[in-house]
């Protein structure tokens, strides 16, 4: 039964948020479970009154959200600014419900009737969306945009069409990286109803939520966890976050449809200025443009206790990618993963009180089938940092209902739980 539980935990993952209020107003998977946060935050508010929350890794604010459902101070910081965008608008909820309806409604009304070509997009918005789609949808867009006063019934409004990009696509924009043009959905959904169910679903929400009667306690920051330079020294209690995971997944790229809809990027090369300049680097995409020398990267960890075992590993990467075709700087990837998570744990340690418990979800690497023990070297890390303990504690298997695996490296996911 043990087994048969920790292989099926979703606590990791998204899954149930997408029938939870507020989580649902946007679909992104890169998160863990809001009601696992909820009963965590329950579980240490039995032992002590002074629970202060931070996520440094916030994403679309699944942890603020639920650190305020449970009345506590819950702040979150997050380096992509489309996504932070997303939480600060979700936080919202608490907003006068017949001002948000209005502002909606009146942008509705506003894209029916508008009449004009559509100016000049992306190259992938035409591979997403056929004419008609992209007339209503630029519509709506346009409408926002002529009654766009920075309030926070304008910032839903943003929201709800934001929420519905993916929706009308009739291609595949699975809420992973990459779109896929080639591919087909079986229902296509028009924009203007579409639109009109995610504000009644929002309003819905909000309804809900104002009436159980909690005040506005959480707050997310467009800032860099490496720094964590919003958050007050020894304010902090709780750290619940789930960091990039060292598997070469581009956060940048989570939101390319979304940014290039809006105007804010026009092609791949624009994702590093616009969203990927400030991340963790996770992903080659990321260290190749940086240019890393390899050994000035792993100099950040020279004085730590994982130096050499990180260094071996960033060796034997550098040696293999001459023998695939892709050649891709996994070396210089892993080295600035764990370069850039030291410096987090030196911030974290900096803003959490003595007694403080850390909890990251995460998930090991196997980058061209060569192990990385992410839950080791981060939990040694903690202790390098200063913290006084951890442990790792395994809820799931990974990858392993993928027949195109390229190796066949057990890979597994969990929470390292530290104590300062």
């Amino acid at each position: 039964m043990d087994k048969v539980k920790e292989r099926y935990d979703v606590s990791s993952t998204f899954v149930d948020n997408m029938s939870l209020p507020i989580h649902r107003w946007y679909r992104f998977p890169a998160g863990f479970s809001a009601n696992w946060v909820s009963s965590l935050i329950e579980e240490k508010k039995k032992r002590r009154d002074d629970i202060v929350l931070l996520d440094p890794f916030a994403g679309v604010g699944t942890s603020v959200l639920a650190g305020e459902e449970a009345s506590v101070y819950a702040y979150g910081l997050e380096a992509q600014p489309f996504i932070a965008r997303i939480a600060r608008a979700k936080l919202l909820w608490n907003s006068d419900i017949n001002l948000f309806s209005e502002f909606a409604y009146a942008v509705l009304q506003d894209a029916k009737s508008e009449v004009g070509d559509i100016p000049q997009y992306p190259r992938l918005i035409y591979k997403c969306y056929p004419g008609i789609i992209l007339k209503d949808l630029h519509s709506l867009k346009h409408a926002w945009s002529q009654r766009d006063d920075g309030s926070p019934a304008s910032e839903l409004t943003w929201l709800a069409i934001t929420a519905i990009l993916r929706v009308c696509s009739p291609v595949g924009t699975a809420p992973w990286q990459y779109v896929l043009p080639r591919k087909s959905k079986s229902n296509l959904a028009h924009p203007f109803p579409s639109f009109a169910n995610q504000v009644q679903k929002m309003v819905v929400d909000m309804t809900f939520r104002q009436c159980q009667g909690l005040s506005r306690k959480g707050e997310v920051f467009y800032c860099d966890a490496r720094s964590c330079s919003k958050i007050e020294d020894d304010s902090i209690t709780l750290v619940i976050t789930s960091p990039p995971y060292a598997n070469n997944y581009d956060y940048a790229d989570a939101t390319r449809l979304e940014m290039s809809f809006f105007g804010e990027v026009q092609n791949w090369g624009d994702l590093h200025t616009r969203a990927r300049k400030g991340l963790i680097r996770a992903c080659s995409q990321h260290v190749s443009i940086e240019n890393l020398d390899l050994g000035r990267t792993l100099s950040v960890l020279k004085n730590t206790s994982v130096f050499g075992e990180v260094e071996s590993v960033c060796q034997q990467l550098e040696i293999e990618r001459l023998g695939h075709g892709g050649k891709k700087q996994y070396h210089l990837m892993v080295a600035a993963y764990f370069a850039d998570l030291f410096q987090v744990w030196n911030s974290l340690r900096r803003v959490c009180r003595e007694g403080a418990t850390l909890c990251f979800v995460i998930g090991d690497s196997a980058p061209y089938g060569i192990y990385v023990p992410v839950d080791k070297w981060l939990g040694e890390l903690a202790l390098d940092a200063g913290f006084k303990g951890y442990r790792f504690e395994k809820t799931r298997d990974r990858n392993v209902k993928w027949k195109n695996r390229k190796h066949r490296i057990p890979l597994h996911e969990g929470r390292l739980w530290v104590e300062g």
